[in-house]
């Protein structure tokens, strides 16, 4: 397996609070004048022993767009150790114009800098037009102490099960900062009708006891592997506001697939300090009626498998069955009474009776009609060469725009993709580096046939 590690980052102001789409609201952000998490990531990755290249995809605000490339880019030139190539503004007004080239259906909404499940198929997008048969998604939050990590990535990806189905995605799990894979969860009053991560540690408490691998109720976003073989046939949900790596597993066994779960695959999630709770659990509130829905309207397609909520108990089917409205209405405001984040609780309680249920309605089947573009649009820029050389050069000469800065030069100007529908656009120069590959195996199919469960 050559797989690529792809990590997102998000570069916002603190005043940052979304915009008019709720998909565009993030669990923690970097203000563009702080280092924050990314430089701790890459150092933790420098030991890892085959990694090849790491893209780092940057959302940032349209205002700060090229300033948080820039800024992201010398983080990476601090890691020399690590290869990196920075994914901005820039490089996806090359993707854009390479798929018009290409006749693809505009799909500005669902591969994007915005919103985590379109950042996940930029990502995609940009693994299959380089030529990677695997992908590894990590959060820039997070820190990396096995150096065997890729390799416990790999193991048993691709590989037939003893029922002779591949497996084409698995995930690891996260240890918090106290050195736990136990959700921090509080079993108070307010959230009686709530117990998330009650139901999560139960869930988890019995995968760690189990065999290495086996089908798994959760997905870690930032400890996920994807074999090309399903990245290539099954995007992310650009529509829901979080949670897309769980999304991702439902998505998987609609569409006849599953996700694994490997309890040796372990890293560390230690993310900043939540600034709202309460704005946090107001887009858990658009996240899980628009699956329930989602899952709801699935069902009346007749090519697709029925997920249902008993199927993936304990977690989360408790929080796909009927009444789920109601529950979360009521747990916002209690929380609103008893929580320091009053307001914000007291907006997801509104929100749950109100434009979060109208949310998935107007989007639970938009993601179904995509599916059937995503398929052809990756079949098309498949190892592209064009695209890929003018990704390439765009990212260098961002570096060396850097070093020109420092010594008051010029920048050279980005390069576009060669033939792009703007006929000013100038065309990338010839001669890219090569993409490093590395090479790992992914086990012995017998030995991994006996970590599985029966």
């Amino acid at each position: 397996m050559n797989p690529v590690v792809i990590i997102p980052t998000f570069i916002y102001p603190r005043r940052h609070r979304g915009g008019a789409d709720v998909v565009s609201f993030y669990d923690h952000t970097t203000p563009p004048n702080q280092p924050g998490e990314l430089g701790r990531c890459l150092e933790s990755l420098a030991k890892v022993e085959g990694l090849g290249l790491v893209v780092i995809l940057v959302s940032a605000d349209v205002s700060i767009e090229a300033q948080a490339a820039e800024k992201v880019q010398a983080i990476c030139n601090e890691h020399p150790e690590v290869t990196t190539l920075v994914i901005g503004a820039a490089e996806l007004a090359l993707v854009e114009q390479r798929m018009a080239q290409q006749n693809i259906e505009r799909l500005s909404k669902e591969i994007d800098l915005t919103g985590y499940g379109a950042i996940r198929n930029l990502g995609l997008i940009i693994a299959n037009t380089l030529g990677f048969d695997a992908v590894v998604f990590l959060d820039d939050d997070e820190v990396v102490d096995d150096p065997q990590f890729l390799t416990k990535a790999m193991y048993g990806l691709g590989k037939l099960t003893k029922q002779g189905v591949p497996i084409l995605a698995k995930t690891g799990y996260y240890l918090n900062s106290k050195g736990s894979f136990l959700s921090n969860w509080d079993d108070k009053w307010y959230n009686r009708f709530w117990q998330q991560g009650r139901a999560f540690n139960e869930w988890i408490s019995s995968a760690m006891r189990g065999p290495r691998l086996s089908r798994s109720n959760h997905v870690c976003g930032g400890c996920l592997a994807i074999h090309k073989e399903a990245f290539r046939r099954l995007a992310f949900d650009p529509w829901i506001t979080r949670g897309e790596d769980l999304d991702y597993m439902l998505n998987l066994r609609m569409y006849g697939s599953d996700i694994w779960f490997d309890n040796h695959w372990v890293l560390r999630h230690l993310p900043p300090h939540t600034p709202s709770e309460g704005t946090r659990f107001r887009q858990d509130i658009f996240r899980w009626l628009y699956e329930y829905r989602k899952l709801e309207y699935s069902r009346a397609l007749i090519d697709l498998q029925q997920v249902k909520p008993a199927s993936l108990e304990p977690y989360p089917g408790p929080f796909l069955e009927s009444g789920l409205r109601n529950r979360i209405k009521i747990t916002a405001w209690l929380r609103s009474f008893a929580c320091s984040d009053k307001k914000a609780y007291r907006r997801a309680a509104k929100a749950a009776a109100g434009e979060a249920s109208a949310y998935a309605e107007a989007n639970c089947a938009k993601y179904f009609e995509f599916q059937y573009v995503w398929p052809e649009a990756m079949n098309r820029l498949e190892s592209d060469q064009i695209l890929s050389s003018a990704l390439v050069r765009s990212s260098m000469l961002r570096v060396e725009d850097a070093a020109a800065s420092q010594g008051a030069a010029p920048a050279p100007a980005t390069p576009a993709v060669a033939g792009a529908p703007s006929s000013a656009a100038p065309v990338p120069p010839t001669g890219a580096p090569a993409v490093p590959r590395p090479s790992i195996d992914a086990g012995a199919t017998t030995q991994i046939r006996l970590d599985m469960e029966a």
